[in-house]
């Protein structure tokens, strides 16, 4: 292996124990809950799920669990108000 890869190797290794460099601003990912496989999106903040109880609370255990995650990646949950 040539020596600048083992120095781009090196490099990613480091990029990967300083989670603060990252920031997620979008991303959809599909996510296996226990009764069926859900659609959750992220974009700038605002969360989205495919599944009923986010349609009815804006918020939900597959935000929730991405949330915690990706913490220190993304900007906190934003309690919808009734919620609150």
């Amino acid at each position: 292996m040539d020596s600048a890869m083992i120095s781009k190797i090196q490099k990613a290794k480091q990029y990967a124990q300083e989670r603060d460099r990252i920031q997620f601003d979008t991303f959809s990912v599909t996510f296996q809950g226990n009764h069926n496989t859900y659609t959750v999106t992220y974009d700038h903040g605002n969360w989205s799920c495919t599944c009923r109880f986010f349609a009815q609370r804006g918020i939900c255990s597959h935000t929730m669990a991405l949330e915690h995650i990706l913490q220190n990646m993304i900007e906190p949950i934003r309690l919808p108000e009734t919620v609150v």
